[in-house]
């Protein structure tokens, strides 16, 4: 660089080349025509404000010139070939002894920055190329530039898409390539994990991340494995992404005192990444973040920002001759009032700090003590921890370098490095790591303080590297789903999704696993996110119609033993649920509901479900074959009606509810009932085959289904002559054969025989012997009266007793029919068959009740006799 002297007022050098100002909003295209400019010229050398854009546009003028003449100098990381020509620098670390025909820096209007501000301003009044000087900004800047550099030559660049107000619209309606902005490490976490639920996936950048997990987050956007990007203000400093979209969810920022709302350009400066060249780009809020102010809107929109008033300034002709000089010209006045004084840095409060401790002052009166103390106090803190723990470590390394030797000890170097080798922890953890690595970093890159500086770099880089890519992969881990985000990017881009089903019937979508197939049912794996199922869902449909297809033609020609049909109404096909039994319109017909149909389209469901269909009255008709004959019997006349009540009733019909179509019934037909199997008992009709366990069993989950009983159905156990009902529904047990008498129900047949032996005993109406039938039923003596209750009998009412007299046996008699019919319902039948009008059976049921009906007295005719 050209030879510099401060002017006696501290403002702008004097330089003989050409000074430029190219000034406009973002994407203007500025920092390309800089580098454009500097390859042109023999020598030059350009400042950034990051390391990351440093990197960025270093590998851009190494594939323009070539790596030998190339240099990159940042604080934590310096490649210097033997004879460079091009300097590619952030702007802290420009070596601004070297002459260069080119100089520029970039982002300018950071001159205003409360706590990098200084440093820009001393770029903009000192550092000059001997040919041509160039700055980079925003147009706020124009008329500080123009008063303190009265030479300069400004150069407007319009924007190259247009930028506008996309409104407010909800986290999980943001569209893709989408940034979403916050202002502390919380909320991006926040925001980050909500849109992973919503959207698959995020990447996530941070000041706080290293250059190289940046690099990885971004690249990891760019190549479009996630459509979304969470970050912090950090992307408004030239970072170059394909962003459509910039989405602010916080409008308030802490700037290391206190909260305070964003400016106007503020919001341009990051809202102006959306829209890269000429793709335009909207900004807008998001979350809880209120719609933006007209005023705010109308400024970004049109690129017109009030200009800035005063540059942040600090002194940079220091006494280093004792602290307390050096304090005060570090607090020296500006010398314009273009300028504002810089609050006090890291560095300064580092040096009041240090100043405090007795043994460093005494230090400082050694040659070099204080030029030393302010050099070390320099070295930036990247944890940003606000404790004393980095004036710990500054004092440490001032007290090692003012030793004799003046180096660091390599045992201390050794010792604080290597803890931070380690990879364990989480984000949080991590991140510190990294910082505090950066800090030994930048130190090794300070060959007067530590022995073998190459071999400190290349270890510090590489713990870096390795914590910064366990860190990318904990943010992936943690914010991006790849399973969903990868099939999102696929179901937009519109292509056919691969997928196939394992051996073990995992699903595998795009080559991630995404579920199990059991028969027709797709189950999600467990650890997706409620808000990823509506994608993955999609993802499998199309995935696997293919396969579903082939499933639902395999149940339809599977042969019936392939099928089964659980206690509880369950289907099975080869063991995996496919259906349920619902109610039909008739007792021996049952429903079938299939339980999962997501994959499944209309028709296939119409087939699936007409097979099941199929199955079920099969089996029907398998275990109930007595019924099944019955029902199917060719029959004529009242017979037809009482076979038709008595399948309905499950095969146990009280002999009152078919009186008269009982009396209707000649012999012939009566002996087709019997050898149909339907015993006529003394109460009852019913069929005995049914007793038997398969029978009863499917009678009870036929009726358990059409009553909507709980299943599987409590049925009495196998054998039993009776059991306690135990509030057990009394229609379940009719249907398994079993008649609900007084706390017991008992077995239709040994029912039937108790009332046959009670007919016998009762001759006259009477019953006084009750020795041995509760051995019918096998119950208890204590029982029986309430047995004998149910059965329709009562006991007398006994006259008094005179004294002297013995006690008259209990005698139980009939209940008249007006006592009878007040009975509790649970020993009646099951409720009477309501005839469907369009059945056949219908015309003949109403004949029965016309026959039971006798008619009215006037009209009644007197019986002619017949003649013998």
């Amino acid at each position: 660089m050209c030879a510099q002297s401060s002017s006696a007022s501290g403002l702008a050098t004097v330089g003989t080349g050409r000074v430029l100002a190219v000034l406009g909003p973002t994407n203007t295209g500025k920092t390309y025509l800089a580098m454009e400019r500097m390859a042109a010229h023999a020598t030059g050398m350009i400042g950034f404000p990051l390391r990351l854009l440093a990197r960025e546009n270093y590998d851009k003028m190494v594939r323009m010139k070539g790596a030998n003449v190339v240099a990159l100098v940042t604080g934590e990381e310096k490649i210097i070939p033997p004879a460079p020509r091009y300097w590619v620098c952030t702007v802290e670390s420009m070596p601004l002894d070297r002459q260069v025909a080119f100089l520029c820096v970039d982002e300018i209007q950071l001159c205003a920055d409360d706590e990098r501000g200084h440093i820009f301003t001393d770029r903009l009044l000192h550092a000059r190329g001997s040919e041509e000087t160039m700055f980079l900004g925003s147009d706020m800047i124009r008329p500080l530039i123009q008063k303190l550099i009265p030479k300069v030559e400004i150069i407007t660049r319009p924007r190259f898409s247009r930028l506008s107000y996309g409104g407010h619209k909800k986290l999980t309606k943001l569209p893709p390539r989408s940034a979403v902005t916050a202002f502390s490490v919380t909320e991006v976490y926040q925001l980050a994990e909500m849109v992973r639920r919503s959207r698959g996936g995020t990447a996530v950048v941070m000041g706080a991340l290293s250059p190289r997990t940046r690099n990885a987050q971004v690249a990891m956007y760019q190549a479009g494995d996630v459509d979304y990007l969470v970050a912090t203000d950090a992307i408004g400093m030239g970072l170059n992404m394909d962003v459509d979209h910039v989405w602010f969810a916080r409008m308030t920022k802490f700037d290391g005192q206190r909260p305070r709302r964003l400016t106007a350009p503020e919001v341009a400066q990051i809202g102006g990444r959306a829209g890269r060249h000429q793709t335009d780009g909207t900004f807008g809020t998001t979350w809880d973040c209120a719609p933006l102010d007209d005023d705010i809107v109308q400024a970004v929109e049109n690129h017109e920002f009030p200009p800035l008033q005063q540059l942040v300034w600090r002194n940079s002709d220091l006494d280093t001759r004792s602290v307390e000089g050096l304090l005060r010209t570090l607090e020296a006045r500006p010398p314009s009032p273009l300028l504002i004084r810089a609050r006090p840095a890291d560095d300064v409060e580092a040096l009041k700090a240090l100043s405090g401790d007795g043994e460093v002052m005494g230090l400082t009166r050694r040659p070099r003590g204080v030029k030393m103390l302010w050099e070390v106090c320099q070295v930036p803190d990247f944890r940003k921890t606000m404790t004393d723990a980095h004036t710990r470590l500054l004092g440490q390394l001032y007290r090692h370098l003012m030793a004799p030797g003046g180096r660091l000890p390599t045992d201390f170097i050794a010792g604080q490095v290597q803890r931070l080798d380690n990879l364990t922890g989480d984000i949080d953890t991590l991140v510190s790591r990294i910082a505090h690595v950066r800090t030994w970093t930048y130190i090794s890159h300070r060959p007067d303080w530590v022995t073998d500086p190459k071999h400190w770099q290349a270890l510090t880089r590489g713990i870096e590297d390795r914590l910064s890519d366990a860190l990318h992969e904990r943010l992936t881990q943690r914010f991006v789903d790849k399973r969903s985000a990868g099939l999102v990017k696929s179901l937009r881009d519109g292509r056919d999704l691969t997928g196939f089903v394992a051996a073990d019937g995992t699903v595998v979508v795009e080559g991630h696993p995404v579920g199990a197939l059991k028969g027709l049912a797709f189950d999600m794996q467990a650890d997706v996110g409620e808000d990823d199922h509506p994608t993955l869902m999609t993802a499998a449909r199309r995935a696997l119609r293919e396969e579903i297809a082939r499933r639902v033609v395999g149940v339809e020609g599977a042969a019936d033993d392939q099928f089964s049909l659980d206690a509880d109404g369950i289907i099975r096909w080869d063991g995996v649920e496919l259906a349920r039994l619902i109610p039909g319109e008739r007792l021996l017909f049952p429903g079938v509901r299939l339980l999962r149909d997501e994959l499944l389209e209309g028709a296939q469901r119409d087939r699936v479900r007409t097979r099941l269909l199929s199955y079920v009255q099969k089996r029907v008709a398998a275990d109930l074959a007595p019924l099944v004959r019955l029902s199917t019997a060719d029959l004529t006349g009242p017979a037809r009606g009482v076979a038709f009540q008595l399948a309905e009733a499950a095969g146990l019909l009280p002999r009152g509810d078919v009186a008269s179509l009982l009396s209707g019934i000649d012999r012939k037909m009566m002996t087709a009932l019997e050898r149909l199997g339907v015993r006529f008992g003394a109460a009852h009709l019913y069929l005995p085959a049914l007793i038997k366990p398969r029978a009863a069993a499917m009678l009870g989950l036929l009726w358990s289904v059409r009553a909507g009983l709980p299943l599987p159905a409590p049925l009495p156990p196998p054998g039993r002559i009776s059991v306690l009902r135990n509030g057990a529904d009394d229609g379940l047990l009719r249907a398994a054969g079993y008649l609900p008498l007084g706390p017991r129900a008992v077995r239709v047949d040994m029912a039937d025989r108790l009332q046959q032996a009670i007919a016998d005993r009762a001759g006259d109406g009477r019953l006084t012997d009750l020795s041995g039938l509760a051995a019918l039923v096998a119950g208890s003596n204590a029982e029986m009266p309430a047995i004998l209750a149910a059965l329709g009998w009562r006991l007398r009412k006994k006259p008094p007793v005179l004294e002297g007299q013995q006690t008259p046996p209990d005698i139980w008699v009939r209940r008249r029919p007006e006592e009878t019919s007040a009975l509790d319902g649970a020993q009646r039948g099951p409720a009477r068959v309501v005839v469907d009008a369009d059945n056949p059976f219908a015309a003949l049921a109403g004949l029965a009740e016309k026959l039971a009906t006798p008619p009215a007295p006037a009209e009644r005719k007197p019986r002619r006799r017949r003649k013998k």
